[in-house]
């Protein structure tokens, strides 16, 4: 089956997802954008249309998240861990339809080799805005719901691909908060060897805490970041 093929009858549904799935579907349902980021998209419509595929499957030890870390030579965020993702391409359709949709899950294919038609898209979160690269970013939610062997395909843009535990991600022993040379603070998690931080970080830590996994942590807990980042 072509790629085109296995994304093109895209949709949202929260049928047969497991029980656990449930405080991140109700979150998903009503958290506002400004509960998201004061990072919103510029009113003139401005911005490159993207999206990431925020991708929940479950492991050995439970609920997991599937991030990857971009390459070091990228223009844009490298060596990052991040989500899949990326800009929209005209075959993916409306940006203000289905086009997010589509991008999220091609781009997780190009990027770690996930097998789309394992993957249930159930929730859409408020486009966000990224200002540093001028995207405008539409989170997409989805339950692995047949997990596919992942890797990296193309060096020139992954690094790694690696799932993350849920508890690792709450445990407050593994989070701390990012300090920019321009006093900008935001949440990061210390979790498989990376430091997650940034928009990554701020969509994980605003779902834990909506969906009411949040355990409390130490806010006063630094990690430097400097001017390249």
């Amino acid at each position: 089956m072509t790629r085109a093929s296995r994304t093109k009858g895209v949709a949202v549904s929260k049928d047969g997802l497991p029980s656990w799935l449930d405080p991140v579907v109700h979150a998903v349902e009503t958290i506002e954008p400004l509960q998201l980021s004061r990072f919103l998209p510029p009113a003139d419509g401005a911005g490159r249309q993207s999206a990431v595929l925020v991708l929940f499957g479950e492991g050995e030890r439970g609920p997991e998240l599937l991030l990857m870390e971009r390459a070091s030579s990228l223009r844009s965020h490298a060596g990052q861990p991040s989500f899949p993702g990326g800009a929209l391409d005209p075959e993916d359709g409306d940006p203000k339809g289905d086009g997010p949709l589509r991008a999220a899950l091609r781009e997780a294919e190009e990027e770690t080799g996930l097998d789309p038609s394992g993957v249930q898209l159930f929730g859409v979160l408020p486009k966000l805005y990224i200002p540093v690269s001028g995207f405008v970013v539409t989170p997409v939610l989805g339950w692995w719901r047949e997990p596919t062997p992942v890797g990296v395909v193309d060096p020139n843009e992954t690094a790694r691909v690696f799932t993350v535990p849920v508890a690792d991600l709450t445990d407050p022993d593994n989070r701390a908060t990012t300090v920019h040379p321009s006093g900008h603070r935001g949440p990061a998690f210390l979790v498989e060897s990376a430091l997650v931080w940034g928009f990554t970080a701020g969509i994980i830590d605003r779902i834990l805490h909506f969906a009411g996994w949040e355990r409390p942590w130490d806010r006063e807990k630094q990690v430097p970041l400097d001017w390249r980042a």
